[in-house]
């Protein structure tokens, strides 16, 4: 496993992040004993950053549960205000997760998403640093201008961002910008949620409790699309002996900004694979090939 730092003085961390929102059952119902191993593989494979939300559902109740006897510093905990952005909003958030989490602080504390006005929001975050609960802040599926208007405070060290090669848009904005900022990325959603494991292909019907039921980019011709590209990518994964999983990840870490990768698992088996990933094996060539391959 390889580490990188989180922000400009923010701690060091995972490149591959256990993203929980799986075990917490948005994409289908988790039994917690197994959510609870599949945190306890993560640790074991030297993933140190876990990351969380107030509206992940019961992902909150199971870290707790996993992570109950686990040595305090040998974990990065992230969790995030999803709801209510007001300052009694968010202290009755961190509260719950404090709650939930079974622990005294936080290490990252974000927002989940961007709402004005920001600056009362951001300074509840700041006032939950200076009070110990939480270590350090975040934000999560901010643009540059937007993180701009925190006025980027001390402690703030990361933002939050879907990447993949189905969702680039980042490469051309926050990527050249942040790291001068002093703000780390974590990208999430490297797998496109799912089209991007190989898993799937087009009779792929998901059940109702899934959120990607009723998600676009999971119907009709679109769907049809990925999963096609996906096939492609499949086949120059096969070539360098590893699974498409481990081949979309890496390519997101080629970039050093992109501090951590959050991959969501709902086993041990997923997670052992997610530990896997070397970026490092990406050289131009096949770079170049990965991002031919949407194209057709």
């Amino acid at each position: 496993m390889q580490y990188r730092q989180l922000g400009k003085n923010g701690p060091e961390v995972s490149i591959i992040g256990f993203g929980a929102w799986p075990i917490g059952g948005g994409m289908g119902a988790v039994e917690q004993e197994r959510a609870e191993r599949s945190v306890r593989v993560a640790l074991d494979e030297g993933i140190t950053l876990i990351d969380t939300a107030q509206a992940y559902r019961d992902s909150e109740r199971f870290l707790g549960a996993a992570l109950e006897g686990v040595r305090r510093d040998s974990y990065v905990l992230a969790t995030k205000a999803s709801f209510d952005f007001s300052p009694a909003g968010i202290r009755e958030a961190i509260e719950t997760s404090l709650r939930e989490l079974r622990t005294d602080y936080i290490d990252v504390y974000q927002l989940h998403a961007y709402r004005d006005p920001v600056e009362p929001s951001i300074e509840t975050l700041v006032r939950l640093r200076e009070e110990g609960k939480t270590r350090y802040i975040g934000v999560s599926n901010y643009t540059f201008e937007q993180l701009e208007r925190t006025g980027i405070p001390d402690g703030l060290v990361s933002n939050q961002v879907e990447y993949n090669l189905f969702a680039r848009a980042i490469e051309d904005d926050l990527i050249p910008r942040e790291a001068q900022a002093g703000v780390s990325i974590m990208a999430h959603s490297p797998l496109d949620k799912g089209t991007l494991t190989g898993k799937y292909d087009e009779s792929t019907v998901f059940p109702d409790d899934d959120e990607r039921r009723n998600m676009p980019r999971f119907q009709g011709d679109e769907f049809r699309r990925r999963i096609a590209v996906a096939r492609r990518l499949q086949a120059i994964a096969g070539e360098l002996g590893m699974s498409l999983v481990q081949l979309a990840v890496a390519w997101t870490l080629r970039y050093p900004d992109v501090a951590t990768t959050l991959v969501g698992a709902k086993s041990p088996e997923q997670v052992r694979e997610h530990a896997g990933v070397d970026p490092d094996i990406l050289g131009a060539d096949v770079l170049e090939r990965v991002e031919a391959a949407p194209a057709g």
